[in-house]
């Protein structure tokens, strides 16, 4: 059985991956098992850290990643699709490859660009380092 982990962002380059990832299950794949996964990078900012109890700081990062799951949820509803939706707090790319190992995924899907700034304009430094750092195939969605 196919164990697919889709990275998501909340970026429209997210979301078109999800929908072609949508195509190819509907398509080819009849027994998978989906993961969607936001991972949001911990606040680190010790303005904020003393100001703030680090439970709301969670709660405002889970907050942030159920809105980053929303678009992809709802095409995954739409197609019909069933998938576990999750919110990890870490840096991404070692968390993205973390929960991956963790849940057995065999396949992760991704973008090459998301919503980050400069760094990410050729390939993504997120996807390049979940391509270095993942022991499964990762695909690049573009």
């Amino acid at each position: 059985m196919l164990k697919l982990l889709i990275p998501v962002d909340g970026s429209t380059n997210a979301q078109r991956v999800v929908s072609r990832t949508i195509r190819f299950l509907q398509n080819d794949c009849p027994a998978v098992e989906v993961h969607v996964l936001n991972v949001q990078s911990p606040i680190e900012a010790w303005e904020v850290k003393r100001f703030i109890p680090e439970t709301e700081i969670e709660a405002l990062l889970q907050s942030r990643g159920g809105d980053a799951l929303a678009a992809a949820r709802a095409l995954l509803d739409e197609a019909n699709i069933a998938y576990t939706p999750h919110v990890r707090i870490g840096p991404v790319a070692e968390t993205i490859v973390e929960f991956a190992r963790e849940t057995g995924c065999n396949h992760i899907v991704m973008g090459t660009r998301g919503m980050g700034a400069v760094g990410t304009l050729l390939l993504g430094s997120v996807a390049t380092k979940v391509i270095h750092l993942a022991d499964v195939p990762v695909t690049l969605v573009k």
